[in-house]
């Protein structure tokens, strides 16, 4: 006998499903595969901040009962039955109304912000002082994505000695920080300067030079114009970049990025 078995799955719900599924596997594989420790934090929360910018967890929302105005009300009694009987039908309707548009949620819920990392700079800054600073590790390297390029900018202002001892080079891939909106001064834009480069999405071929107008760090090409994409397809290019600054630093040499083919010479913009 054969079955035909069909799911019914809202878009939405079988996407967050996917995630969740894909998100477990691809953390299975750093920590058997890569022999990577994976760390709840902050301690007591027993969460992981998958995404800086969703540093919440959801609790109940506890309950407040809202007395009824009916009760001291000089209204008749069979007005007042009344009136609560309409209440009580559209609470119920409500109520059905929301059990069905998200079954998953029937309990009603509110955010709680995680301490010390409730935005996506706070999150930098305390998974460098708790957990990079205290590394053993002498050569450090960052690959920050998008806003994770603001989140390093923030970094350095609040950190900017420790970073500079520590970090020997960082990799942008389209990050959308801004020195001067940041008030990042002028110490900080030279080591940028010196030791990262910011692989933009662009239709020209990769490592291609792309003129900035930040006096920040050298902007390349990513090699595609998808922003989502800039990272993988910059990692050839990026895991060489960092091989040259380790090599540089081994050799006391200047900085990788300063002898690169396409720097941008900012002197000239």
């Amino acid at each position: 006998m054969n079955h035909l078995l069909i799911f019914l799955i809202p878009w939405k719900d079988l996407n967050m499903l996917l995630m969740k599924i894909i998100t477990k596997y691809v953390y299975e594989l750093l920590e058997k595969d890569c022999n990577l420790k994976k760390i709840s934090i902050p301690e007591g929360y027993g969460v992981i901040v998958l995404n800086p910018n969703e540093n919440y967890i959801e609790v109940e929302k506890p309950k407040i009962h809202v007395q009824s105005s009916s009760d001291s009300s000089d209204e008749p009694a069979e007005k007042r039955e009344r009136k609560d009987k309409v209440s009580k039908e559209t609470k119920k309707r409500r109520d059905f109304y929301e059990k069905y548009r998200n079954p998953q949620r029937e309990k009603e819920m509110m955010q709680l912000y995680i301490r010390e990392n409730g935005s996506p700079e706070e999150h930098a800054i305390y998974v460098w002082d708790h957990f990079i600073a205290q590394a053993a590790a002498e050569n450090v390297f960052f690959v920050a994505h998008s806003y994770g390029g603001l989140a390093f900018v923030e970094l350095m202002i609040q950190r900017e000695a420790d970073v500079k001892n520590k970090v020997t080079a960082v990799a942008l891939t389209d990050s959308v920080h801004n020195v001067w909106h940041q008030e990042a001064g002028k110490t900080i834009r030279e080591w940028m300067r010196e030791n990262c480069c910011n692989w933009v999405s662009s239709s020209e071929p990769l490592d291609t030079s792309v003129e900035s107008m930040l006096p920040d760090c050298p902007r390349v090409s990513a090699g595609t114009d998808r922003h989502e994409l800039t990272s993988w397809k910059s990692f050839p290019s990026i895991f060489k970049f960092f091989t040259e600054a380790s090599e540089a630093k081994i050799s006391s040499l200047k900085p990788a990025v300063t002898r690169r083919s396409h720097r941008i010479k900012h002197e000239e913009l």
